[in-house]
């Protein structure tokens, strides 16, 4: 029977899920970075990659016939000639670019989403100042340099890992100003997410026991990967992720951007999902209430009754949306006696900053709101999503499937599809 296999690198583990045609899960494996002393990332990855594989049943393995690999949006390498990496790789989260921050902003245009700290082009510049610069060859996200270990092929990357890296993902090239730079001739080729790039190495194929003919694809990012794994395909559907903070994702016609609120777009085919996070969420519930308590109190909820309470949910100052405003403090009190009815006014309180949100997002041009899947761990609270589709006005259901893996899973399913790609993302024979 024919499988596909997932590979989700996260910040504290990776994870692999091998689905068969139907979409059903036939393996799932973890690797949490053993050897947690050593500071070589890329060498963790590594180890962790072919650990995953290993894992799988062998009679599995032998009938792979796609992989696709996601990684943390941001995380980037510099590579020599043959691919190894000189420096250690820097985290999605690292924003050491802040001291170029003024550069940036003198060669990018105006509220582009690389004028950040944290940006893939904003960590290169960084390097470009190094003297390590001067042996660098490749400049690669995380799902890039992993997927090359596979199939050989460098310098090959997706316009989800490459958006933040200045890449136009509507004209499908890199904007004029990238071009002139110096440092252009080490950025990657640019292909859709889940085009077949080439098959594995035949030393991977025999030592894996892997099929010579499975492909390696493109792969996508963390986030990109667990919306597609809820299965959204719509335009006007939308997935929240209710993790320690609240991210909105929907599905529209309309590309939309506001980098006032933190909006931009990603391209998936010929639609774009837009959105935005706030800094309320689940951080601020576990301030107040242990896990227990949170589903036995939330069990106590009236759920289709409003609370009247009317809090901004933070655990500190600053929000950027639904509302722009730095200085923004946490709004908490009263604090009723009765922690039902604090637990009750948090809830409620966060639905409604989750229904101003799409709100945003529709009155920037983004297609209507049809109903909407919820991911992260808050999507176990019942009450929450009755409150929830109360305020928001549509349907809200659970997402079937979760986990990124699962949706790099799908990306190497759909890639048969697609035609299979040289180096120079050239159609081959």
């Amino acid at each position: 029977m024919n499988s596909y296999l997932g590979i989700d690198f996260g910040t504290s583990g990776a994870r692999a899920i091998v689905i068969e045609k139907e979409q059903k899960i036939v393996s799932e494996v973890f690797d949490n970075y053993n050897d947690l002393a050593l500071k070589n990332w890329s060498y963790r990855w590594e180890k962790a990659l072919f650990s995953l594989i290993e894992q799988i049943p062998t009679e599995i393995r032998r009938n792979l016939k796609a992989i696709a690999i996601n990684g943390t949006s941001s995380t980037v390498l510099l590579c020599d000639g043959k691919g190894k990496p000189i420096d250690n790789p820097i985290w999605y989260n690292d924003d050491r670019g802040a001291e170029i921050l003024e550069t940036l902003k003198a060669i990018a245009p105006p509220n582009h989403v690389v004028l950040s700290p944290t940006s893939s082009l904003g960590k290169l510049l960084w390097w470009y100042r190094r003297p390590v610069y001067s042996q660098a060859s490749y400049f690669l996200h995380q799902a890039d340099w992993l997927a090359s270990l596979l199939h050989g092929k460098l310098g090959i990357s997706d316009y989800h890992n490459a958006l933040k890296l200045g890449y136009d993902v509507e004209k499908l090239c890199y904007p004029d100003w990238i071009e002139k730079l110096p440092l252009r001739a080490i950025l990657p080729q640019v292909l859709a997410p889940g085009t077949p790039v080439g098959e594995v190495k035949k030393e991977i194929s025999d030592r894996y026991f892997l099929p010579r003919d499975c492909l390696v694809c493109t792969g996508t990012t963390d986030s990109i990967a667990a919306f597609l794994a809820s299965g959204v395909q719509k335009p006007g559907d939308a997935v929240t992720s209710l993790g320690s903070t609240l991210v909105l994702k929907l599905l529209s016609h309309k590309r939309v951007e506001d980098a006032k609120y933190g909006i931009y777009s990603h391209r998936l085919g010929d639609l774009w999902l837009t959105g935005g996070a706030s800094n309320t969420g689940g951080a601020v519930l576990r301030k107040y209430f242990s896990d227990r308590e949170l589903v036995n109190l939330s069990q106590q909820i009236e759920a289709n009754t409003e609370s009247p309470l009317d809090y901004y949910p933070l655990l500190n100052k600053g929000e950027r949306f639904p509302i722009n405003d730095p200085q923004l403090s946490p709004r908490l009190e009263p604090i009723p006696n009765n922690s039902v009815q604090f637990l009750h006014g948090l809830l409620e309180s966060m639905a409604r900053i989750e229904a101003k949100g799409y709100q945003l997002l529709q009155q920037l041009g983004a297609t209507p709101l049809r109903q909407v899947y919820t991911a992260g761990g808050g999507a176990q609270n019942s009450a929450w999503r009755i409150i929830r589709q109360r305020n928001l006005k549509v349907p809200v259901l659970k997402s079937t499937q979760t986990a990124a893996a699962y949706g790099s899973a799908l990306l190497a399913l759909r890639s048969l599809r697609e035609p299979l790609r040289d180096a120079r993302g050239e159609k081959t024979p």
